[in-house]
């Protein structure tokens, strides 16, 4: 016996889609069957994204989305569901960060990380929430019409990491937030949970392990690794199945132990 998961006939929007996570989310979902709508400021990329979806015969279309003007989350959310349909599933991860000690964060750096890790999230959240309660109560007695809401957090968000701590303030944030909305949409059958990865190796940061404070980081790690994108396919799948009914408000650890 064997157990897959089928993701065949929803659809999913996914944030900051333009590279990294983001990225290899929208790959791994739509390789499970599901349709993609990706969203990013960098359009070109999308688009070279998209066509490599396509090409491996899955269904994908573009928005371009500023999570930093919530005109700008709305006009996306409803260009993607004029496009592809009702959204089942949202991959809420765009986010930014700066590194400095907090005596050296400027207000410029506390707006930048927040207006993207926190308000940036909570609003595209929010919008995609909205149109999936007004689904839900608006369907049929005794059928089923729920939704999946995976927020990407960091560990940075549970054990603080130095020189990052604007940034793991703003993550401690995205996890309040995903319990406060698990608490509130989950009896709409909208299940909302948060994945937070640890070090994972991106085209943002890969130059980074070759440093020496890169490796001394690395010696730092319990298995001494980082991580790569494709780690976190199986929490996601997991979390944007319809088999995940029963879990809701969770906050999964993908982070090699880092956390322990």
């Amino acid at each position: 016996m064997s157990i897959s998961i089928d993701l065949s006939g929803r659809v999913a929007l996914v944030t900051g889609a333009s590279s990294g996570l983001g990225a290899q989310f929208a790959r791994t979902l739509s390789r499970a069957g599901a349709a993609v709508v990706l969203a990013g400021r960098r359009v070109e990329r999308l688009k070279t994204l998209r066509a490599e979806i396509e090409g491996e015969g899955g269904d994908a279309h573009v928005v371009t989305l500023d999570v930093t003007d919530v005109s700008s989350i709305r006009a996306a959310v409803a260009h993607a569901e004029t496009e592809m349909g009702t959204l089942d599933i949202l991959i809420n991860n765009s986010g930014v960060s700066t590194m400095q000690r907090l005596t050296e964060v400027t207000e410029q750096d506390f707006d930048f990380v927040m207006n993207t890790n926190v308000r940036g999230a909570f609003f595209v959240a929010q919008e995609v929430a909205k149109r999936m309660l007004a689904r839900a109560q608006g369907s049929a007695p005794g059928s089923f019409t729920g939704g999946r809401i995976v927020n990407i957090a960091s560990m940075a968000g549970l054990r603080v990491v130095s020189r990052i701590g604007v940034y793991a303030m703003s993550k401690a944030a995205v996890v309040h937030m995903t319990r406060a909305m698990a608490l509130e949409f989950g009896k709409y059958g909208i299940n909302v949970n948060a994945i937070c990865p640890g070090y994972i190796d991106t085209e943002m940061n890969h130059h980074h392990w070759s440093t020496d404070a890169g490796k001394q980081l690395i010696e730092m790690l319990p298995r001494k690794r980082v991580g790569v994108p494709a780690d976190l396919d199986t929490a996601l799948l997991m979390l944007c199945a319809n088999e995940s009914r029963f879990i809701n408000g969770a906050v999964l650890q993908a982070d090699d132990g880092f956390g322990v």
